[in-house]
């Protein structure tokens, strides 16, 4: 409970993660019919970088405040939801308020959709229950995402996305994460399912897609993106595995991602992604 995610907001990882839960939300609402977004560990919902955590960490320099850079037009050109959500930024790239995954959400639905947000720590669900307390296509619930995946699921909307981003402060949070995966997705095969999470130990990480894989049949994608070799120390590569992914994601992520991994490098030649249908 001590984890806080002001510290890494607009990171690479999170520009990874959000780029592409726009280009997943942007696809389900080609169709008129509602869609429902239950989102497991949401924070607080939104970050300003100008807070003292936000500052002293200064990882939002390595993420969000290098796309004004980004030359590549076609990767800008699938980014642009993604950038629309962030604003007005500084002259640094800093965004005023820098979205997460539950302000993304809200910000691209329409009024026929709904969103349900879980979040246990107390300080976050505050913040986050007062952001979208007027908003009534979202409801908060002060409760562990686990649990929250297994009560809301299948919602009544036949369509719509799952993301689930645990803090990965627990050792057990790879096995927790295919339990709960596997047995929500079992309930509704309709929905597409995206499941963050960081590559610290590719032993961890390789498990948990096999379990996945032979748990949830169907259609699946693997993205990842790394900035730096695995020897730099800290997060350096982050992955999102997607259960029912649209159709277009793969060709999508073939341009935005490698772009992305060359603007967010470290070190010259370390930006790489990884595009991968299982």
């Amino acid at each position: 409970m001590n984890y806080a995610h002001v510290f890494h907001a607009g990171n690479f990882a999170d520009v990874f993660k959000h780029a592409l839960l726009a280009r997943i939300l942007v696809y389900l609402m080609r169709k008129d019919a509602p869609l429902r977004v239950i989102d497991t560990h949401a924070g607080e919902g939104a970050y300003d970088l100008t807070r003292e955590e936000a500052a002293r960490s200064g990882e939002w320099r390595g993420g969000v405040g290098l796309l004004p850079a980004l030359a590549d037009n076609a990767a800008r050109a699938l980014l642009q939801p993604y950038l629309d959500c962030l604003g007005a930024c500084d002259a640094a790239g800093r965004p005023a308020l820098y979205p997460g995954s539950p302000l993304i959400a809200a910000q691209l639905l329409r009024a026929q959709d709904r969103a349900l947000f879980c979040e246990m720590h107390p300080r976050a669900y505050a913040a986050l229950q007062t952001r979208f307390a007027r908003d009534r296509r979202v409801k908060t619930f002060a409760m562990d995402g686990w649990q929250g995946l297994s009560a809301f699921t299948p919602p009544p909307e036949r369509r719509g996305l799952v993301l689930i981003d645990p803090p990965f402060e627990q050792r057990d949070e790879f096995a927790q994460m295919a339990r709960a995966g596997a047995k929500a997705f079992s309930k509704w095969r309709t929905g597409v399912f995206a499941f963050w999470y960081p590559v610290k130990d590719a032993r961890a990480v390789e498990h948990f897609i096999a379990t996945m894989r032979a748990d949830c049949d169907g259609p699946a994608l693997r993205l990842e993106i790394a900035v730096d070799g695995p020897r730099a120390g800290g997060l350096t590569r982050t992955g999102l595995l997607v259960l029912n992914p649209p159709y277009v994601l793969e060709e999508e992520a073939r341009t935005l991602l490698p772009a992305l991994a060359r603007l967010m490098e470290r070190a010259a030649g370390q930006g790489v992604a990884l595009i991968e249908p299982l």
